[in-house]
């Protein structure tokens, strides 16, 4: 398993960050997805033989929100 920082630009509630938990979670390979609001970041833990730091940038990019 590997960890990653996503910075995450757009949030303004605690809706966002579930929707993000969500996003993420649902992933193949996700096995953990924290979203802090106050930092603007998720820290996810996930296989990188089953998603790339790339697609779970995506991911938040598909949800509306700025990934980096």
């Amino acid at each position: 398993m590997e960890t990653t920082t996503l910075k995450v630009g757009g949030m303004s509630c605690g809706g966002c960050v579930k929707s993000i938990i969500g996003v993420l979670s649902a992933l193949p390979g996700v096995s953990k997805a924290e979203v802090s609001l106050e930092q603007a970041q998720a820290v996810v833990e996930f296989d990188a033989a089953q998603v790339s730091r790339e697609q779970l940038a995506a991911a938040i990019e598909d949800a509306g929100f700025d990934a980096s």
